[in-house]
């Protein structure tokens, strides 16, 4: 088929039938201006067209679908009466190869060799790279001439293909006001399911917000249990329901083939569905004894994508479900899947939690994810067995304080007054240095009475003896001996007045510097004064760690006048004498200290460790605990 010459001067000049002015009340501009469908659309479309061109016999119009790159609906005009072969022909043509097509050809009832051949124009619409639909219009010709030329139907259709264009627009327009009316629905729904605080409240506010949206008689939800089989937990406007009947039976089943399918099943069977069994749902709709009646339900995927429950809804009248409401139940369904399976996660017992725990913890340990958390178990497991059979000595802290090994006392040999203390606690002595003197006047008065009455009785013994008087020398002889005994004692106080160091070392406690002038009593301790060279420690152990303690083990200690010096010792003596300190027992247990001439002062007070042998790291570390709860046992446990 040739192709005429478009741009040719001759024929005879463009025509186009007059429009009167109310062509817009005219009935294919109703059915494009209110088309309730597609293929109502393009056939007003094309009916215009046709319409408004001179000359037009028949006329064929090709539309791409919405998924597919090839032509897959086609309208022709008239609609009855018509064989479109060469139509189509020519407009596959001119849709493929992006380009105008003029040829002629047949149209008619048939096309028999008889039929006049008419000029037929196909015209691709759209852009040149992607067209979307194709036109083909057969023009009559009058003297082998048609009456309007090809460019002026090319340009017409030109023209209004604008329409064709934006009906795309409009459809995605109208999908997309579809998705946000459902979004919206959804979220609306989304909104009163999460103001009920428990999984009961939340499943009857479901069935009975969903029952009321989408006109329905009956709203179901069930949800899995542990043993796999779903139950019934809430129907629509009914506080309580008979779970051993019949109709909950096929409630359930038809849950179950949804979930089994994982698939939103309607009956009767819709559009959009695949296909899918409904043997369960056309037994659930028979169970309504009335005619017409629909089921439909669509499964609940919780958080980790498993069906956790499923809705049924019911409608027990001639008016099944359409393809709207089927979308609207899946997008109802996936926001109310991870809800309500948080609800479920929220209402069980503690030993399902502990299972689900144990399982998300091995999940995570020995799945391909989470190195960094294999990476510390590793660590964990790896410290905990060196803890367990790595072997450490086990030694037992204690408080310590050193004495002096001999400590002696400085008391007041009678009642007095201090006069002098050049010593005081802390002072390094040696033997006989003064430590106090107490006050000797009365003492010197009473030697001298004393001396007096002495050199008084001599002086009679002397007479008696030049007189020969033996009787008066033997009264005399005891009083002499009396006199002499009596100043010795004398003498004794007066020389006891003056307290002296016993030997060499220091003074631990005394001071009565502050003190001169002030009265002592008779056996008052005044000074207290200790060795220099010898010492012992005092440990004062835990009632729960003597036992692991005996004599003759080994230890260091840390004073705390020398912490950086730890000092070597020995226990030498464990005493069967308790102390209460800070609410707890501890047993005095002295030890030797094994390096001896190192500076060191009595009373000063430090920290002892003692060995008691080696043990498991673990064992050290744990068994306060252990027997903490071994006597709470005791204590509690009947």
């Amino acid at each position: 088929m040739s192709e005429p010459d478009l741009t040719a001067s001759g024929g005879p000049a463009p025509q186009l039938r007059r429009v009167p002015s109310d062509a817009t009340t005219s009935p294919h501009w109703q059915g494009l201006l209110n088309a309730g469908n597609e293929a109502t659309f393009v056939s007003a479309w094309l009916a215009l067209q046709c319409s408004r061109i001179a000359g037009v016999s028949a006329g064929l119009l090709l539309m791409r679908g919405v998924d597919s790159t090839a032509p897959s609906l086609s309208v022709t005009w008239p609609p009855r009466d018509v064989d479109a072969s060469d139509l189509m022909r020519l407009a596959e043509t001119a849709y493929k190869e992006r380009r105008l097509v003029v040829a002629p050809g047949r149209v008619g009832p048939d096309s028999r060799p008889a039929q006049p051949v008419a000029l037929i124009v196909a015209q691709p619409l759209g852009t040149t790279n992607e067209p979307i639909a194709a036109v083909a219009i057969a023009l009559t010709t009058t003297a082998a001439k048609p009456l309007v030329t090809p460019a002026i139907v090319a340009e017409q259709l030109r023209w209004g293909a604008g329409w064709l264009e934006a009906l795309p627009w409009a459809r995605h327009t109208k999908d997309l006001s579809s998705d946000v009316t459902r979004a919206a629905s959804c979220l609306d729904l989304l909104v009163t399911v999460n103001a009920q605080p428990r999984l009961s409240g939340m499943a009857i506010a479901v069935v009975n917000e969903l029952a009321t949206r989408l006109r329905c008689e009956r709203v179901s939800l069930g949800v899995v249990g542990r043993n796999g089989t779903i139950c019934l937990r809430a129907v629509s406007f009914s506080s309580s329901f008979k779970r051993e009947s019949r109709l909950v039976n096929s409630i359930e089943s038809a849950m179950e083939e949804a979930i089994e399918q994982r698939e939103c099943i309607a009956y009767p069977p819709l559009p959009s569905m695949r296909r899918v069994a409904a043997i369960a749902h056309r037994a659930l709709a028979e169970e309504a004894k009335a005619s017409g009646s629909s089921t439909m339900s669509a499964v609940l995927i919780g958080p980790h994508g498993k069906p956790i429950g499923a809705l049924t809804l019911e409608r027990h009248r001639a008016e099944p479900f359409s393809d709207d409401e089927l979308k609207l139940v899946e997008g109802i369904a996936a926001l109310l899947g991870p809800q309500i399976g948080l609800q479920l996660r929220a209402n069980r017992l503690l030993g399902g939690r502990v299972v689900d725990s144990i399982g998300d913890g091995c999940a995570a340990l020995f799945g391909a994810r989470r190195p960094a958390l294999k990476l510390c178990v590793a660590g964990a497991i790896a410290l905990a067995l060196i803890l367990a059979f790595a072997k450490g000595e086990h030694r037992v802290t204690a408080k310590s304080v050193l004495e002096a090994e001999v400590q002696r006392a400085a008391v007041a040999p009678f009642d007095g007054f201090v006069r002098a203390a050049p010593a005081r606690a802390g002072d390094t002595v040696r033997q006989g240095d003064l430590l106090t003197l107490l006050d000797d006047r009365d003492l010197v008065l009473d030697r001298l009475k004393r001396r007096a009455e002495l050199d008084k009785l001599l002086q009679r013994d002397r007479e008696a003896l030049a007189k020969h008087n033996r009787n008066g020398l033997a009264v005399l002889e005891p009083q002499i001996r009396q006199a002499e005994a009596q100043l010795a004692l004398a003498e004794e106080n007066l020389a006891r007045t003056r307290i002296l160091a016993p030997f060499d070392g220091i003074v631990v406690s005394g001071d009565l510097s502050q003190m001169l002038g002030s009265p002592v009593e008779k056996g008052k301790t005044l000074f207290e004064v200790a060795p220099l060279n010898s010492y012992r420690l005092i440990v004062q152990v835990d009632e729960r760690d003597v036992r692991f303690v005996a004599v003759g083990q080994s230890g260091t200690v840390a004073l705390a006048g020398r912490p950086g010096e730890p000092v070597p010792m020995t226990l030498s003596k464990i005493t069967p004498v308790t102390l209460a300190e800070e609410g707890r027992n501890a047993f005095r247990i002295e030890a030797r200290l094994s390096e001896p001439g190192i500076a060191l002062r009595p009373g000063m007070e430090g920290v002892a460790k003692i060995n008691s042998g080696r043990r498991s790291i673990a064992w050290i570390w744990l068994h306060p605990v252990i027997d903490w709860l071994r006597i709470a046992a005791w204590k509690y446990l009947p």
